[in-house]
């Protein structure tokens, strides 16, 4: 492998060598068809899910709307990475140019941030269905939830262009081998000339941020939402309320408890080999999960899909 001594910069260098999942060739093969089936099953679970939202009058309410929503991001999230990952297990070289290297770093990284700002606005909308039943309808209007809609992918793509485009005009020395299946900022600084602290407190700075500003109010809503549940009398209107509400705090839960881990300290010494698992579960079965745990554990849903292959 032909290694460069001296820096190179967004100029002169022609891309990075991926190394994916380090395995024999019947291996590569066996992971393509493997991960094909699972970017298959995917789209199908989340556009079944758009597909369901529109066809179904009664699932045009707004917490139906943001799911539906949830589920364009997911298909265009897990895209940002497996088709890639597809054609590098049929590869030889392993290679990606410099410029898809760093488009795909901001793909990734925006429809990440998006998702969090996605994931924040369905826990308000659960607290003032919950916590403010009565004014609901005039508070969540449809306008409010458009609005809401188009903020989250307007700042989640907002969110990272700078640090992005400051990293991709740093100087890389040595080899170009990244040895994960995606762009990522941690093995990207490892790859220049001399560290560059200034941008790594810069990037967990604005990670942080993106991350604990939406998880901190969703638990808040979350806290709010359990106190009104628990004050409700009756046994069935709790049950209710936490099947309305126990979806979205899974899928929370499964993906920030991966996402927290990795890119916090996107410079710390994580094993290659952890990096790539924590990054594929948040990143490819997340969004194969959530149709499954969204349609099974919600009843509207459940129905509608039913009776849709009854038709």
């Amino acid at each position: 492998m032909k290694t460069f001594n001296s820096p190179i910069n967004s100029s002169t260098i022609t891309g990075f060598i991926l190394l994916g999942f380090s395995c024999p060739r019947e291996g590569q093969i066996l992971l393509f068809v493997l991960f094909s089936i699972v970017y298959l099953l995917t789209l199908m679970g989340n556009t079944s899910i758009i597909f369901t939202v529109c066809w179904d009058q009664r699932l045009h309410t707004p917490m139906y709307l943001l799911l539906a929503n949830f589920s364009f991001l997911e298909i265009w999230y897990v895209t940002s990475t497996v088709p890639n990952m597809l054609a590098n297990f049929l590869s030889e070289t392993k290679v990606i140019s410099f410029s898809g290297c760093f488009l795909q770093f901001y793909l990734f990284f925006s429809l990440g941030s998006t998702e969090c700002l996605f994931l924040a606005v369905m826990a308000f909308d659960r607290y003032l269905a919950i916590c403010r039943p009565l004014h609901y309808p005039s508070l969540m209007t449809g306008r409010l939830c458009n609005t809401l809609v188009i903020n989250c992918w307007v700042l989640g793509f907002l969110w990272f262009p700078v640090p992005i485009i400051i990293i991709s005009q740093m100087s890389f020395c040595g080899s170009r081998i990244i040895d994960h299946f995606l762009c990522d900022p941690g093995p990207l600084l490892a790859l220049t000339c001399s560290r560059a602290p200034l941008m790594e407190v810069f990037w967990t700075i604005i990670t942080s941020l993106i991350l604990f500003i939406p998880f901190l109010f969703i638990m808040g809503s979350y806290t709010l939402v359990l106190r009104a549940v628990f004050r409700v009398p009756s046994r069935d209107g709790q049950k209710k309320a936490f099947s309305t509400c126990g979806s979205h705090l899974t899928v929370v839960l499964l993906f920030y408890g991966s996402v927290m881990i990795m890119y916090l300290s996107p410079t710390s010494e994580h094993e290659a080999g952890m990096q790539k698992i924590v990054t594929l579960f948040y990143s490819v079965v997340t969004p194969l999960i959530n149709p499954v745990i969204y349609s099974l554990r919600n009843k509207d849903m459940k129905n509608a899909m039913q009776k849709i292959l009854r038709t």
